[in-house]
């Protein structure tokens, strides 16, 4: 009789259990319907409390379109990114009250990692004023052995690598690379990582030996990584070893040895966000040495660049407003992405000085100005003007002006019209500085470096297409048809032809959306129109990579 009591007495007990269980997952389940929003939250007052970071693999294995063995296999040869190393970039601590301007910040600045594919921040909890927060990455994979084909301008280009950009989880870079370009060909190899010490520290050392030469880099900086950051500081070294090219008509008509050592040291201050805009102020000492020589299996340039050091302290102002739109199917394909739309503007003066080694003593100045537009039916226009200048140089005084618009037309769908404009112009003693103008900046229907001068202008107008279609999850795809048409014209170097030139032309787009680089491939036809030129090619085949469409 006792055993059957304690036998209905356990049968009741599970029940009762059970019904507990229910019940506090009903609750749960109520509670978490009833989150207020992140807006809402911060209307109320509320207070952070713990703050959960979760970081995902690569591949949503639950997600059946990424279940397959292949999207299983990269989740387990991929080491997932340490949540140290997200919570050291997060804008906003516990304790600290709920404001949706530091969770957007966070989000913008996360998703710069090259590491990172998605981040999203929601409240897990909220009871008497405190939120519980979440924090939820998706990596990229970073171990990229790669092989990179550029054609532009009737020349290849490439590079085979191996680069590791979030070494196990930690956000280190590791990288190796042969390349050959239109100008030299080498190996280089680096180690830097972004988020040293209070995880805003950046550190880069990288050493390259080249077919004319070697290259090296070092540098340590601590910026304003935030709108509310209050100090920064870094140092810089570096030198180079190369031979510089002449280019007349797309040909390399003469060389010179180019040698340069160059350094900085800067700190800077900053009062923070104020009423929406943030003001930085800097000073800082760089050095630039310069020295050039004769080949003697080269023809003489005319005229060769004059040696010269310039060495002294500059003071910078920087203002930046806050303003960022987050846009899609703009410079990307079917990503997220930030439009600063904000006034952002730098004016910088120094000196060159005998005291710090200098054996020319300029005034340096330099200015720029960025502004966002929004025009009506979601249209936006981004402009940018810069202007630098040496004067009171022994060797001859040097200006630069550049000024460019790009405005994007949404249509309907995902159709786009992108049209774009540049000006530049340059006043220099050095052909050196002449710009040029061919099938590597812009005017895809030429041979590179077709045209030289002091002035330059370049108009283009794309139709862009942005697809839905996701091959095997890895990659987005476009479609674009553009016309170009520039100019190059001033210099003491002929060109062969002094006309307007235009092209016009078709492409695929190609985003390498999991990987770390997310570079974009571009695959071009382009024709010359008119073609003037019996010597060029039509039409011209366009393969490179970049970090836009």
């Amino acid at each position: 009789m006792l055993r059957g009591d304690n036998r209905r007495a356990m049968h009741a007990l599970r029940w009762f259990a059970a019904l507990v269980a229910l019940g506090i997952a009903f609750t749960a389940a109520a509670q978490q319907e009833a989150l207020p929003t992140l807006a809402e939250l911060e209307a109320q007052g509320a207070t952070i409390g713990e703050i959960r970071v979760e970081t995902q693999n690569i591949f949503d294995v639950d997600d059946p379109h990424e279940s397959a063995l292949p999207y299983r296999a990269a989740n387990f040869l991929h080491i997932t990114t340490q949540p140290w190393l997200i919570r050291r970039l997060l804008l906003f601590k516990t304790g600290e009250p709920v404001q949706i301007r530091l969770i957007d910040e966070t989000v913008r600045l996360i998703r710069q990692s090259s590491s990172v594919y998605d981040v999203s921040v929601r409240p897990l909890r909220y009871q008497d004023g405190i939120v519980d927060l979440e924090v939820r990455t998706r990596d990229t994979w970073t171990l990229e052995p790669g092989l990179r084909f550029r054609r532009a301008g009737g020349v290849n280009s490439g590079a085979i690598n191996i680069r590791e950009t979030n070494f196990l989880g930690t956000g280190t870079t590791l990288g190796y690379e042969r390349t050959t370009s239109v100008d030299r060909s080498g190996r280089s190899i680096e180690i830097s990582h972004e988020h040293l010490f209070d995880g805003w520290t950046s550190a880069s050392l990288e050493h390259a030996r080249f077919s004319d030469g070697s290259a090296n880099t070092f540098s340590i900086a601590r910026p304003f990584y935030a709108l509310d950051t209050r100090w920064a500081a870094g140092a810089s070294v570096s030198n180079f070893d190369r031979r510089d090219a002449i280019y007349e008509a797309g040909n390399n008509v003469a060389q010179y040895r180019h040698r340069n050592t160059a350094g900085e040291v800067y700190g800077g201050w900053s009062r923070g966000l104020i009423g929406g805009w943030t003001q930085r102020y800097f000073a800082g000492v760089n050095y630039i040495e310069d020295s050039y020589s004769v080949l003697a299996d080269q023809p003489l340039p005319a005229p060769l660049p004059m040696d010269r050091t310039l060495a002294g302290p500059y003071v910078r102002y920087e203002v930046l407003q806050d303003d960022f739109l987050p846009v899609i199917n703009r410079e990307r394909i079917q990503r997220p992405e930030y439009f600063q739309m904000g006034l952002h503007a730098n004016v910088q003066v120094g000196r060159s000085m005998a005291a710090f080694g200098a054996t020319d003593e300029p005034w340096q100045a330099s200015a720029s100005l960025t502004k966002g537009l929004r025009i009506a039916d979601n249209h936006q226009l981004l402009s940018s003007l810069s202007f630098s200048t040496q004067y009171g140089s022994a060797l001859g005084d040097v200006r630069a002006f550049g000024a460019s618009a790009r405005y994007f037309i949404p249509q309907g769908g995902n159709y786009v019209l992108y049209l774009a404009t540049s000006a530049d112009m340059v006043k220099s003693p050095n052909v050196a500085d002449d710009l040029l103008l061919g099938g590597d900046n812009g005017l895809r229907g030429y041979p590179l470096r077709y045209q030289r001068g002091t002035r330059r202008m370049l108009f283009t107008a794309e139709q862009r297409y942005y697809t839905d279609w996701y091959p095997l999850r890895l990659f987005r795809v476009g479609l674009a048809a553009y016309a170009d048409i520039g100019h190059a014209w001033g210099s003491q170097l002929p060109n062969p032809n002094n006309a307007w030139l235009g092209d016009i032309g078709v492409g695929l787009r190609f985003l390498n959306a999991r990987t770390a680089t997310g570079n974009v491939l571009h695959v071009d036809l382009a024709f010359p129109v008119p073609k003037t030129d019996a010597s060029i090619r039509s039409p011209q085949l366009v393969i490179m990579t970049a970090k836009t469409f």
